[in-house]
């Protein structure tokens, strides 16, 4: 059955939006700043929960970012009545399990949110409390997000218990917990060896209040760190000469640490090459899994461009997306061909610089004969402006498979693109003659060159649904 313009029109809208979704935090980036980034952001939502509110809750079964995640789910209950029951059961399923994947300060900050807009239907209760009754360590999360726990509970209506609930409401009148970590914030009060059997983010309040040093504080506290808090006091402790701070770098998220390798200075990656270097490749190894090997002859083209400084919500992050998607290519690929807009070579020691002759790096990829090009850029094409998509257009229209010319030579050719470009509430395209798909962490790419097949036009509507309703199935029964 051939797809309506109204087909082609949801199709493209639906897109747009898992885009942005994907790529958009609400934050100032190279070409945007924040105001315009936020008011694009909430009109592309408003209009997705209007029009399309199925696809937009299925979103949440997407690799979309907790930013637009929490967006999504307080929408979806401010909008609870617009839906039948059967269809609220379905947004409550994909809500619990999305939940159950975010960071917790994100949620308590959208329980906080749905607070303060009054949203305080049944459906809404029942997922505060089964989210809180699903905490592996209440006494926990009551010392780390105590504010945000309190407005949990009195949000959802519950009742807590014994020690937890004189812990909320009501600290000071007890002399001793019986459970360990209450017992710790309050002996932290008035004795310094007890703040380091908190968590970092409590103890480092307790540590200004005594007066102790930086370099003291952090060599104690150490063994309470996170593997993130690990990697974000490293350089900061090392200043400090706090020697105990070290991450285990093979054990990060690549992309994040693509991000703390960006952040050396450029004396302290070459020192540190060979580290840096098996760590981003023992990440990128673990990402690729099954699949190492598996893409044949893959050509990447990386943008490192002036415009790959970001901003300063978003330091660097588009060449960090860059340089993590560098080391997962060359893992996935049989042979792969990496071609840095700026010409260099060395990727340990990249930073954000000059124009972004795309065209150019095009041409360069496509000569070398790949199975797979993959462009990873903000889609600003200046040196000289356009030169891209004519590249890609002329490929497409004349080498394409099926042309007496290049006889059976396909290639797949994908835009990943880290930047939400809000005047045109999408990702920014290089050409229509290839597919656009937003990324935000190199960790997504393999699936999200799946989804970008869709924006070529020629999976159409009913396509995107089957397959929004195969990730929505594969997403709860993770949960189940």
């Amino acid at each position: 059955m051939s797809e309506t313009f109204a087909d082609l029109i949801a199709c493209e809208d639906a897109l747009m939006f898992v885009n942005a979704a994907i790529t958009s935090t609400g934050q100032r980036e190279f070409h945007h700043d924040a105001g315009g980034q936020r008011l694009s952001l909430e009109f592309l939502h408003s209009y997705m929960l209007e029009n399309y509110r199925e696809v937009y809750a299925a979103a949440l079964a997407l690799d979309v970012n907790d930013h637009n995640a929490a967006m999504i789910i307080r929408n979806l209950l401010v909008r609870a009545g617009d839906v039948d029951a059967e269809r609220r059961r379905l947004e409550g399923r994909l809500i619990a399990r999305r939940l159950d994947l975010m960071p917790q300060q994100r949620v308590y900050r959208l329980f906080r949110d749905l607070r303060r807009l009054k949203v305080n239907n049944r459906r809404t209760r029942a997922i505060i409390r089964d989210w809180l009754a699903g905490r592996t360590d209440p006494a926990f999360d009551a010392v780390k997000y105590r504010n945000g726990v309190k407005t949990a509970i009195r949000h959802a209506h519950i009742e807590p218990g014994g020690e937890l609930r004189t812990f909320l409401f009501a600290p000071s009148r007890v002399k001793a917990y019986e459970t360990p970590i209450f017992e710790q914030w309050r002996r932290a009060h008035y004795e310094k060896a007890a703040l380091y059997e908190l968590p970092y983010t409590v103890a480092e309040g307790f540590a200004a209040k005594h007066g102790i040093a930086r370099e003291d504080f952090l060599e104690r506290i150490a063994p309470r760190l996170t593997r993130l808090e690990r990697l974000r006091l490293q350089e900061s402790a090392r200043a400090a000469k706090a020697g105990a701070v070290a991450a285990d770098l093979t054990a990060m998220p690549l992309t994040r640490l693509a991000s703390y390798v960006l952040s050396l200075p450029l004396d302290d990656r070459a020192a540190r090459r060979a580290e840096l270097t098996e760590a981003l490749r023992t990440a990128a190894r673990r990402v690729a899994g099954a699949a190492r090997g598996s893409w044949g002859r893959v050509a990447a083209v990386l943008d490192d461009s002036y415009s790959a400084t970001g901003s300063g919500h978003k330091r660097r992050r588009p060449l960090a997306v860059a340089l993590a998607a560098h080391y997962l290519l060359d893992a996935l690929a049989k042979e792969y061909t990496p071609l840095w807009t700026s010409g260099r070579s060395d990727e340990l020691l990249l930073y954000p610089f000059g124009p972004t002759p795309l065209g150019e790096r095009i041409i360069d990829a496509l000569e070398s004969g790949p199975e797979r090009l993959l462009i990873v850029s903000d889609g600003w094409d200046n040196a000289p402006p356009g030169l891209a998509a004519d590249v890609l257009r002329i490929w497409r229209t004349r080498l394409d498979p099926g042309h007496r010319y290049a006889p059976g030579r396909r290639v797949l050719i994908a835009h990943l693109n880290p930047v939400y470009d809000a005047e045109d509430f999408n990702v920014r395209r290089l050409s229509p003659a290839v597919p656009t798909a937003g990324i935000r962490n190199a960790e997504d790419l393999p699936t999200l060159v799946e989804l970008a097949r869709f924006a070529e036009g020629r999976v159409g509507l009913a396509g995107l649904r089957a397959h929004l309703d195969d990730r929505t199935a594969r997403f709860l029964k993770e949960r189940a």
